[in-house]
């Protein structure tokens, strides 16, 4: 896989060098398109919209309201966050929800 040019030795240590062709093929972030946002199935939606209704909603309302864990919703909304379609404005006593 690498040649012998990917390694050194140091005292105490190996180094290992792999080249950045092989980094950028790793994982799906290569050739994302800023703006690009993934699918969001039905849990998803319904979080976007319960947050449309009120932008304050806690996780422990949205637990109850889903019927799922409120690991499962902490889950949901780090992806929603991440993935561009929520934001969140303040902080988390005071703030709010916004769906971009």
């Amino acid at each position: 896989m690498y040649g012998k040019d990917a390694f050194s030795f140091r005292e105490n240590s190996i180094v290992v060098t792999i080249p950045f062709e092989r980094i950028n093929k790793v994982g799906n972030k290569v050739g994302k398109k800023v703006g690009d946002k993934k699918p969001l199935n039905s849990r998803r939606q319904k979080i976007i919209s319960e947050m449309r209704d009120n932008p304050n909603i806690t996780t422990a309302e949205l637990h109850n309201i889903l019927g799922v864990s409120e690991t499962a919703v902490e889950n949901n909304m780090a992806f929603l966050r991440d993935n561009g379609y929520i934001e969140r404005v303040g902080s988390k006593k005071a703030g709010y929800w916004k769906v971009l």
